[in-house]
């Protein structure tokens, strides 16, 4: 999956599913984390601004179902 699926399904997010998301990324990169990256960054600032426009959201089940899909798509590929 690419940073650009992965920006294009944020949107769709929950706010509460985007705090997970938040803090898995924090889990898994550490340190890292601590240093700030500009496409994090700007990946979660698209994704706070659509959530603000009042942006459609999808519940964390419908997002594991597109990312499926998407994976599926992609090994076919």
């Amino acid at each position: 999956m690419s940073i650009n699926e992965i920006l294009e399904e944020l949107p769709r997010l929950t706010k509460e599913e985007k705090r997970q998301l938040w803090n898995i990324l924090d889990h898994e990169l550490g340190e890292e984390a601590a240093e700030e990256n500009p496409e994090v960054l700007a990946a979660i600032e698209k994704g706070i601004r659509s959530l603000e426009a009042g942006e459609p959201t999808h519940t964390l089940e419908e997002a594991r179902e597109r990312v499926r899909q998407i994976v599926a798509k992609a090994r076919r590929q």
